[in-house]
């Protein structure tokens, strides 16, 4: 951690706990700064609350009252989900006070160098595969973000000799000030969370972050094949390396004959790769682009190509029963990851989809239907995303209630041979507290099943 006096005597409100409040507030209480922490949940119920009350934090629980910018606040800190439009954010922010997220803290501490990576979809699978590629190379990567451990934590310990791969949302980028991180990854931008964002063209803003500090001395990965994201690198600073799963570059990383090409040399043979999915690839290219420039070694990109199949909730291949193949795609939470999710398999499908509204219609997953032969939905978009199912002339539609039920219904619709994809559209928000339970109970469900026909 680097050694400064940046918020020595500092006076900072953390807005909102869960893992990354609780994380920035003992951070910056043992940098010396004077820490309040404000958190909805009552006090008698907020265990996280009560420990840092015990280590000497002032803790106010139970709603959000303006009197806390009272105190002299010099800087709030608050939770990536909560929205701009909460009354302290906005009077914070009337009154001039900087409002921003965690990353920017340990961005501001680290003494590890960044490689940080956005986008709409893809962004866990990436972030784990530029983990796992940089392993054994010049400096050791510490994996840190949106993907599960809270930067601040890992940046606290990191040092010079390692280099922290972090995963950051639009949430969290949208609360950076001067965040800068030596290698930017940006994926694609796509329609999502539209609700917190309002517009695309604010969601694109705020995805921008991600190299709005960068100089020629650092770089942006990025996909010239999507138009937004290539608008946002042609106003970069960044040394640019580009990547297309479309067309043949000169510059940067594409596919050409079978294989992966890096500034118009052959890397990596296609028929090589075990990862499932045509969408995966720009996901692979991107890694690549960012292993290569942070000093990763060819033999073990070349490794990780011919044994990483993937990661947790996203396409993740749970069990054969039966004749059926059971994935867990939990972590599809938009329709973009979704379409990509059904356009990986040329077999028949029981789609399990459905989950929070956020106001929006699935008429563009219509077009990803055409192997889907029956849909088993649930949650609050079940009857829109049976009509866009009813549309695209889907024969089977089953409504049900919980996951059990929809694994068993999926089951009662399938045949030897067929898929069996969990793979929502969907935030999980409306049934599960993160699309992680929701995954879980997925797999839960389906161990179930296989174990009822051996009782």
């Amino acid at each position: 951690m680097k050694s400064n006096d940046l918020f020595k005597e500092k006076n900072i409100l953390i807005l909102g706990l869960a893992k990354s409040g609780e994380a920035a507030a003992k951070l910056l209480h043992k940098l010396g700064a004077n820490v309040v922490v404000n958190d909805a949940k009552p006090y008698e119920e907020n265990e996280q609350a009560k420990q840092l009350e015990s280590i000497g934090i002032e803790v106010v629980c139970g709603g959000h009252p303006l009197t806390l910018l009272d105190k002299g606040i010099e800087l709030v800190v608050k939770n990536p989900g909560i929205p701009y439009r909460n009354p302290i954010v906005r009077e914070a922010l009337h009154r001039g006070i900087s409002v921003v997220t965690e990353v920017e803290i340990a961005s501001l501490i680290s003494e590890a160098e960044i490689v940080a990576i956005t986008g709409s979809n893809g962004k866990t699978t990436t972030t784990t595969l530029i983990y796992e590629m940089l392993k054994n190379g010049e400096r050791e990567p510490l994996i840190a973000g949106n993907i599960g451990t809270v930067a601040c934590e890992v940046a606290e310990k990191a040092t010079d000799q390692e280099v922290m791969v972090l995963e950051v949302s639009s949430f969290q980028l949208l609360g950076t000030e001067q965040f800068k991180p030596k290698v930017s990854v940006f994926l694609n931008l796509f329609d999502a969370h539209l609700d917190y964002h309002g517009t695309k063209e604010e969601y694109g803003l705020a995805k921008a972050k991600i190299t709005a500090n960068q100089t020629e001395s650092d770089y942006l990965i990025y996909n010239v094949d999507d138009p937004i994201v290539r608008k946002i690198a042609n106003d970069s600073d960044a040394t640019l390396i580009p990547f297309s799963v479309k067309q043949p570059l000169a510059k940067g990383l594409s596919i050409q004959n079978e294989a992966i090409y890096y500034n118009g040399q052959p890397l990596v043979q296609l028929h090589s790769i075990v990862l499932p999915g045509a969408h995966n690839l720009e996901n692979i290219l991107a890694a690549i682009g960012a292993s290569l420039t942070m000093g990763a070694k060819r033999s073990q990109i070349e490794h990780v190509l011919q044994t990483f199949s993937g990661v947790e909730h996203r396409l993740q291949f749970v069990s054969e029963y039966e004749g059926r193949r059971f994935y867990n795609d939990s972590k599809a939470t938009n329709i973009l990851a979704s379409q990509k999710a059904l356009e990986a398999f040329e077999q028949p499908i029981v789609l399990l989809a459905g989950g929070l509204d956020r106001g929006n219609e699935f008429d563009e997953l219509s077009s990803s239907f055409k192997n889907v032969k029956a849909l088993v939905t649930f949650g609050e978009t079940k009857e829109k995303l049976a009509k866009t199912a009813k549309e695209a002339k889907v024969e089977r539609i089953v409504f049900v209630n919980t996951m059990e039920e929809a694994v068993q219904a999926a089951y009662d619709q399938s045949e030897s041979g067929d898929v069996i994809l969990l793979s929502p559209a969907c935030a999980s928000w409306d049934q599960y507290k993160t699309f992680e339970e929701r995954g879980l109970r997925f797999v839960k469900a389906v161990e179930t099943l296989q174990a009822a026909s051996k009782s």
